[in-house]
């Protein structure tokens, strides 16, 4: 995974797949694009960073928009972009269970040119969002735990309190897993391989 710096990944790419320093790399693709979205970003206040192999910006350490390259598209990603104005309906969710994320997608210079306005104002607006400490509500009904989850939690009061100890967005993200098996056994399968890293105090998705 590329972590040197964003010049490098527009030069080499990101590093996460076999076509990392060859013409293949779907950054390579995007190039224009992304360089005219860094111009953007970098006239704003937030720091420069590498982080997941992308180009990340952050305020006072904490991420804000994520620059990053996809097969048919390259985009920012607003780590609170739910709660950005969007009257122009611009920004999509990153999957079917992301809550807060939103990307704003980009396949030219074009059309980041085209859009500029609203990136800048969309960039200042995160960047208050940040500042004043804004976060999206928990939903008001959580996902119910998978009954192999809450089985395997029930056998061990040390990992029960684990969970309970967990963020909502760390337990939301066990809940995710366990219950997107579709076979008891594996369900039951994945809420074992879960029991070590609930007693980290980590997500599923964190390393």
């Amino acid at each position: 995974m590329n972590r040197t710096s964003v010049d490098a990944y527009l030069e080499d790419g990101c590093g996460r797949c076999e076509h990392y320093k060859t013409p293949q790399c779907k950054v390579h693709q995007w190039t224009a694009a992304l360089e005219a979205l860094r111009t953007i970003l970098l006239a704003s206040e937030l720091t420069e960073e590498m982080k997941w192999g992308s180009p990340c910006y952050t305020l006072a350490g904490k991420n804000v928009v994520l620059m990053a390259s996809f097969k048919e598209f390259c985009s920012l990603n607003f780590f609170k972009g739910a709660l950005l104005t969007d009257d122009s309906g611009v920004l999509e969710p990153a999957g079917p269970n992301t809550r807060s994320a939103r990307l704003f997608k980009f396949t030219s210079a074009k059309q980041v040119r085209k859009h500029r306005a609203v990136l800048v104002r969309m960039i200042k607006e995160a960047i208050v969002l940040q500042q004043q400490g804004k976060k999206l509500a928990p939903p008001k009904q959580a996902e119910p735990i998978p009954e192999e989850l809450q089985a395997r939690l029930d056998s061990d009061a040390v990992l029960q309190a684990a969970f309970e100890a967990l963020t909502p967005g760390r337990k939301r993200s066990y809940i995710l897993h366990v219950s997107g098996a579709k076979q008891g056994k594996t369900r039951a399968a994945r809420a074992e391989r879960c029991a070590p890293k609930i007693l980290t105090g980590k997500g599923f998705n964190e390393r």
